[in-house]
């Protein structure tokens, strides 16, 4: 089965936000939730200016993903292509899942009373499609998805154009 990833670009991330517009429109989350997040760091001074960075933090669909094991309802679970689900209908919202996501990247919804993450949309995924904040809507083009060695090779290529 093919191997997914989701991997950001952050040296090419300008802090537009537009992913998280774009997982908002699709999941239709509940005010507050955000599964991505566009987080600021700065300024910093750089030859006289402010500079800022900005961090893209979403769930990393991890290899060994702790919240799998957590769970006592088995309501997360990683698929063959390594997408991690958390299925709401089974969650409890007991919040070990979130207590220990390394990457901050589970949210709870107060409002239903679950956990809620990333899920790489993987109904888009399963028809075809890539997840919605991939889906060309970053202007500074910095979300990618699909093979994680491929996506490697183009972000290289892509800073090494840049640095010339």
């Amino acid at each position: 089965m093919k191997s997914y990833a989701l991997i950001i670009d952050h040296e090419s991330c300008w802090g537009c936000r537009t992913c998280e517009v774009a997982c908002k429109q699709e999941i239709r989350s509940s005010d507050g939730i955000r599964l991505i997040k566009v987080l600021e760091e700065g300024p910093q001074i750089i030859e006289g200016k402010p500079d800022f960075t900005f961090r893209v933090n979403v769930c990393q669909h991890c290899d060994e993903p702790v919240c799998v094991e957590v769970c006592p309802e088995d309501a997360i679970s990683k698929r063959d292509d390594n997408i991690v689900i958390l299925n709401e209908d089974k969650c409890i919202g007991c919040g070990l899942c979130i207590d220990e996501c390394p990457y901050d990247a589970i949210a709870f919804d107060s409002e239903r009373g679950v956990a809620q993450k990333c899920n790489l949309c993987f109904h888009r995924v399963d028809n075809g499609l890539i997840p919605a904040c991939a889906d060309n809507v970053c202007p500074g083009h910095c979300i990618y998805f699909g093979d994680p060695d491929v996506i490697q090779r183009e972000i290289a290529e892509k800073h090494s154009r840049r640095s010339k």
